[in-house]
Order: C-alpha cells, then structure tokens, then sequence
C-alpha cells in the first residue's frame, strides 16, 4: 500500500514538472511572436503606443532615457539661473529667463512622456534626488562669466539638437512627438547663444577674451554629452535595433564637430584642439581624443558642480512642497463640491 502511494506520489510530481514544462514552453512561445511582431511593427515604421505590448526591456530602456532627458532639461536650467540677476542688459535677462522657462517646460513635456510607461513622476524625482537616476553631465560645470551663457546656448543646445532631430522619429510615439516642439524651441535657444558669441567677438579686446575662455572651457565637455564610443556603449546596439536611436553616439558627434568648427571659425574662435584638421578624403575633421577620465568622474557625481546641482534640485522640490499640497487640496475640495453638487 505504502508503495503504491510513493509510486502514485512520484508519478504526480513528474506529471506536474511536465505540464510546468509544457506550460513555460508555450508562454516562451507566445512571447516570441509577440517580440516578432513588435519588431516588425518596428521595422515598418510603425510607432509602438502606450497601450500597445512591448518587452520589458525596451520599456526599462525608454523609462530610463526619458527620465534622464528630463532630469537633464530640469537640472539644465539652473547655470544658466546663475547669471538671471547679472545678465548685462533688461533685454538679455528677458531672453535669458524665456529660454530657463522653455528647459522647464521640456522637462514636463519628458515627465509627461515617460509616465505613459507606468513610472510615476514622484518615482524619477525620487531617483534624482537620491542620486540613482543621472543627468547630462555637462551640467556640472560652473558658468563663470557672461560667455558662458552663450557657450551653453551656442555648443551645448547645439549639440542636444544634433541628439534630438533623430529622437523626432524615435519608435515610440510620445516621445517622438514630445521631441517635434523641444527641437523647435531649442533651435531658437542656439541662435540665442551664438549672437551672445557674435556679439562678444565683435567687441572689446576682453570680451573677445571671455568668448574663447568659454569655448576653451565648454568644448570638450560638449563632445562628451554624445556618451561613450559605440564600443564602450552598453545601450547603443539595442537602442538602434528598436530605434529609439536612430544614429550611433560616434556619428552623431561627428555631425555636431563638422557643423559647429566652421562657425566657431567665423567667430574668429579658436576650437581648443590642435589635432582638429580638414581631412579631404572623409570631408569630416580629424579631432582629438576625449578625456574619458573626466567624463567618468563627473558621471560619478565628482564634478566641479555635481552636488551644488543635487542639493539645489532638493532644496527648489521641499521648498515647493506647500504649492503641491495646496493644489492637491484645493482639487480635492472641488470634487467634494461637485459631488455634493450632484447628490
């Protein structure tokens, strides 16, 4: 009797890895032709919705790109919030604030994509604040004289252009179409900083001074906001299969070098780089190499402003808790008028 138990008992336990078996082989199945069909859709040029399925890798991939877009639009305001009280004119500081005013409303635009994806806005202001989500890096220099204000509009919104056109025809739709009106505005906000440029290399002997302390000082860290060579890159192949990249980091920044040394040239600017050369056979430049230590150190959090930034992004989130919670208060009592309205 008690052998016929065990025998019954193994035969249930082998019966039941069976039907597991059978089962997580027909759900490998399933997601299979799911990711077949998602790629295709993919392939053909079709955007990938917010309702629609998708791995969840390529939603992690999208949670974490677009967060760090908006961290970096939101963070990026403020060296340029340094020099509001110092602008040198009534219409410079008019400019100025209009432009920190666009990099917030980008942000939102950001925030408003990725929570299509399921993360709340709380959860990414959260990893920002804590440290664990990151930003451009190129926000963690200090912006010390007036040229400074049109370095950033003239090599660092120069640069996330060169980024962003391609994102405009990212595979999924919010963020696509989130990307049409921030390269719109941002084209705006380079012109802006290359008149500040223009008109500083036209001017005195110590304002030509400030313009090419300022390119010697922001060159590189722009070259940097491209990311990693394709071979270091640890998204870059995946992202370009799914096309959320349409194009690699090393073509990209490639792209920004070609367009912006023939600018800097009509400054009168010298680009802070003796190996940079015409080469006749690619009808590229030849540049130098980057200080990759660097970037890995202010990545890190140890650049010049990495803490002043964080600390200054907790400050302006706590200092505005009182607005949120009245907003949140005052919704709550209109439902309650309305419900009782309705009753």
């Amino acid at each position: 009797m008690i052998q016929k138990i065990l025998i019954c008992f193994e035969n249930c336990i082998i019966l039941t890895k069976a039907i597991q078996k059978i089962g997580v082989t027909a759900m490998d199945e399933v997601d299979m032709e799911l990711e077949k069909a998602f790629q295709s859709k993919i392939d053909a040029e079709l955007k990938i919705e917010p309702k629609d399925w998708m791995p969840d890798a390529y939603r992690k991939t999208l949670v974490r790109q677009m967060s760090q877009h908006a961290h970096s639009e939101v963070v990026g305001m403020l060296p340029e919030g340094n020099w509001l009280t110092r602008a040198p004119s009534l219409k410079r500081k008019a400019i100025l604030m209009a432009k920190i005013q666009d990099e917030g409303g980008h942000g939102l635009y950001l925030y408003s994509a990725a929570e299509t994806l399921g993360v709340s806005r709380d959860e990414m202001y959260e990893q920002l604040h804590s440290g664990k989500a990151k930003y451009s890096s190129i926000f963690n220099y200090p912006t010390l004289n007036w040229a400074d204000i049109g370095a950033i509009g003239w090599l660092v919104d120069g640069a996330a252009i060169t980024n962003q056109i391609a994102l405009c025809r990212c595979s999924y739709g919010p963020y696509a179409r989130a990307m049409v009106k921030v390269c719109k505005e941002e084209s705006f906000h380079q012109r802006q900083g290359y008149e500040i440029m223009m008109n500083m290399s036209n001017g005195t002997k110590e304002q030509k001074e400030m313009a090419q302390d300022a390119i010697n000082r922001w060159w590189w860290p722009a070259l940097m906001m491209f990311g990693p060579h394709d071979k270091n890159s640890d998204h870059t192949s995946q992202s370009m299969t799914w096309k959320i990249k349409r194009t690699s980091n090393d073509e990209l920044r490639q792209r920004f070098v070609d367009a912006t040394v023939p600018q800097a040239d009509y400054l009168g600017l010298t680009v802070p780089d003796d190996k940079l050369a015409w080469n006749e056979e690619t009808q590229s430049y030849d540049w130098g190499e980057i200080d990759w230590d660097e970037f890995r150190n202010v990545v890190a959090g140890n650049g010049l402003c990495n803490r002043e930034r964080l600390q200054t992004r907790r400050d302006a989130h706590d200092g505005g808790k009182w607005v949120r919670d009245a907003a949140l208060a005052y919704a709550e009592k209109q439902k309650k008028r309305m419900a009782d309205k309705a009753a």
